[in-house]
């Protein structure tokens, strides 16, 4: 079973996400910012990563930054969600292997989801 990862600071979008995931059969871990999913790594590594672009504490770009410093996560893909155009967010991010436009349909976050774990 592939273990997800999930950052976002909106309650509400990260439930639906651990939902929809947990239906498709994948292990869902949650965090609401970027230092507690820096935290929750420890706990559970996992196969992928679905990370907000904006949150308080640690956003998307500063989580995104330390994975790739450590060798130990830097392997790890990531999917950035954002309602910013994605041209916003490669500006101000790198690292990161998918764009999720949110709002989103499920489909595209299936189809992200199989894009990223190749």
């Amino acid at each position: 079973m592939k273990t997800i990862l999930v950052v976002d600071d909106e309650w509400a979008v990260a439930e639906v996400l651990e939902a929809l995931l947990g239906d498709e059969g994948y292990r869902v871990i949650v965090a609401n910012n970027g230092k507690q999913g820096l935290e929750r790594l420890a706990e559970w590594p996992p196969d992928l990563i679905i990370v907000d672009f904006m949150m308080p504490i640690m956003d998307g770009p500063a989580m995104l930054a330390a994975l790739t410093a450590n060798p130990g996560t830097s392997g790890i893909p990531v999917i950035v969600m954002s309602s910013l155009p994605e041209e916003t967010v490669a500006q101000r991010s790198s690292g990161y292997k998918t764009f999720l436009r949110k709002p989103f349909r499920i489909a595209a976050v299936l189809e992200a989801i199989a894009k990223a774990l190749g």
